[in-house]
């Protein structure tokens, strides 16, 4: 069998990308064997190494250079160049792949403000790929804990104004295709209710009544192994430790607290509904330590591993 390629982008110059990125692919050993090509600008790459006292092997990898347009990047605040910079890396990580030239994308952390000062109007590396694959689903992958979100990126009003019994039910189908395409029969789904104590019978709010149970009623009779609606409060728990389960969690904050709390240092961003896998890690640009040679590469290393785990057949 030939070897997974798989592209990783720096994300934002101004960021710890390009230094765990190094970090990460300095030491083979850490990572699974693999084909990789780096998405980024050759001259940020050589101002990581310069900064660490390391340098890439480029007899071991492929570096698709893509022009920065100042001699230097800025560091540690969002910036317009920066952040169109890091589009670019993206997006020319996602054609290649889209192509089929590449068996998953692992990218590095991007600011959302960065992307919004260059005139970029997608909210984050979903968001993109959302207008190729309308299908695309953020999950997050731990030994310690999984969750689904139904919505990611949104203001909170919006995140709730889409808890409809349609949208709740096309989403658990989504989501029960993208699992089984990684390990058949393997997952259970804990859905976790919008309103205090799951809506207390519609004492706390009806979404639970009008949306969430049939939707979730509806999957079940389907086949799916889904329960809930669960009290919001304490649906984690009963995924904490169980990597069979999945909590579906119904907008980002409500999901990603605990998912950080249980696996900050090992958990990964994981994009499903795609014809190849996307990962990465699930910390943001860490600006305050940007350029002081203090970020730890592994989310990052994980992001990579967790690109093969989510790879059926591949490693």
């Amino acid at each position: 069998m030939s070897l997974p390629r798989i592209g990783i982008t720096l994300g934002d110059p101004g960021g710890i990308g390009p230094e765990v990125v190094l970090k990460s692919l300095s030491d083979r050993t850490r990572v699974p064997a693999a084909e990789y090509v780096v998405f980024g600008s050759l001259a940020i790459l050589e101002d990581a190494e310069r900064l660490i006292g390391l340098r890439l092997d480029r007899t071991k990898l492929t570096i698709r250079d893509i022009p920065y347009p100042r001699r230097a990047a800025k560091k540690g605040a969002p910036d317009k160049d920066n952040g169109a910079a890091s589009f670019r890396y993206f997006r020319a990580a996602v054609e290649s792949a889209r192509t089929g030239d590449l068996t998953a994308i692992v990218t590095a952390p991007v600011s959302k403000l960065s992307w919004g000062l260059a005139g970029i109007s997608w909210r984050g590396h979903t968001d993109y790929l959302e207008q190729f694959y309308p299908d695309a689903v953020m999950t997050f992958w731990s030994e310690a804990m999984k969750v689904a979100l139904l919505s990611h990126h949104r203001p909170l009003k919006e995140a709730i104004a889409l808890v409809t019994r349609r949208n709740c039910a096309r989403f658990f189908r989504v989501l029960r295709v993208g699992v089984e395409k990684i390990r058949p029969g393997t997952f259970e789904f804990l859905v976790a209710g919008l309103n205090p104590h799951a809506g207390e019978d519609g004492l706390l709010g009806n979404e639970e009544k009008e949306a969430l149970i049939p939707a979730v009623d509806e999957a079940r009779a389907s086949g799916m192994k889904i329960s809930g609606p669960y009290p919001p409060d304490v649906v984690f728990r009963g995924a904490l430790g169980h990597p069979e389960r999945i909590v579906v969690a119904l907008y980002h904050d409500q999901g990603l607290i605990p998912f950080k709390m249980a696996a900050f240092e090992s958990g990964v961003n994981a994009t499903l509904g795609l014809p190849f896998v996307r990962t990465s890690p699930d910390h943001g640009t860490a600006f305050d330590i940007a350029g002081k040679n203090q970020a730890d590469p592994e989310s990052l290393r994980e992001a990579i591993r967790w690109a093969g785990e989510l790879s059926p057949g591949v490693f």
